[in-house]
């Protein structure tokens, strides 16, 4: 893993690129930054876009469980589920240790693991794939096809994702989302988005009838390359499930830190 700099840097990525994710749903949004957890809650169907992260930088066990309580007590209030990303390497040692049994207490279940990475890696060539052209989002109609393929790839029902995505202004013209496409047919996609500084890579999925063939790495980098073109920004980041970390070092990222995601434990 990195330096604790880069695993500060992935957690403040988290908090800059979901700001603008959730309000593009909500202009009421919960966009907060508490003591210790950033709360970015559009409170829509896609949990994804219901987010908190807790910010304190060598967090001991005490105050850990303490941030998970107050995590806990936000994420009830609110009317649709989502996740409490805790990125590892900002805890002492001792407080991860004592992650799994002070989540247990503070009522929060376990959803699925994953690693933040970032690199100096663009620019590079322009990307191709024999299987595939790509098309950059700009309609409606492609951007419900983005949304269908993260909905299928992550096992949520069609309506959530579209929930999270359909009609918004920010990802056909803000943001750069590509389809990657196999005769005409939406296989996989990516996003990049300027943050900070960086391009910050989104919601990458590859429909599950087409996954191991390279089309998920293939659309990372072609919105990586039409990002870079754009904004002249050369440093990238990104959040990986565990399932997806593997594509990534094969482009450039390099890990800095797990992330452990949690929800609410179901009644």
């Amino acid at each position: 893993m990195k330096g604790l700099s880069e695993s500060i840097e992935s957690m403040e990525q988290l908090t800059v690129v979901w700001r603008a994710m959730v309000l593009d749903r909500d202009t009421d949004a919960d966009v907060r930054d508490l003591s210790g957890i950033a709360v970015r809650w559009a409170d829509c169907r896609f949990p994804f876009w219901n987010c908190l992260t807790l910010t304190d930088v060598g967090a001991d066990a005490g105050l850990t469980e303490r941030r998970l309580g107050q995590a806990v007590d936000i994420m009830r209030s609110k009317k649709h589920p989502g996740f409490l990303w805790i990125f590892e390497e900002l805890l002492d040692e001792q407080a991860r240790m004592a992650l799994a049994g002070a989540a247990e207490r503070a009522g929060l279940a376990y959803a699925f693991p994953g690693i933040g990475m970032a690199g100096d890696l663009l620019p590079f060539p322009a990307p191709a794939h024999p299987d595939l052209t790509f098309a950059r989002v700009t309609t409606d109609e492609q951007l419900q096809a983005y949304a269908d393929l993260n909905s299928y790839a992550y096992g949520f029902p069609l309506e959530d994702g579209r929930d999270g995505l359909a009609g918004s202004p920010l990802w056909k013209s803000g943001a750069h989302a590509y389809l990657a496409l196999r005769d005409d047919v939406p296989v996989a996609c990516a996003a990049t988005v300027e943050a900070a500084g960086r391009l910050f890579v989104v919601l990458v999925a590859t429909h599950p009838q087409w996954q191991r063939r390279g089309y998920g790495e293939a659309v990372t980098r072609k919105a990586l390359y039409e990002g870079a073109r754009a904004t002249g920004l050369t440093r990238a980041t990104l959040h990986a499930t565990e399932a997806g970390a593997p594509v990534y070092p094969r482009i450039g990222f390099k890990p800095n830190t797990p992330i452990h995601f949690y929800t609410l434990k179901t009644p």
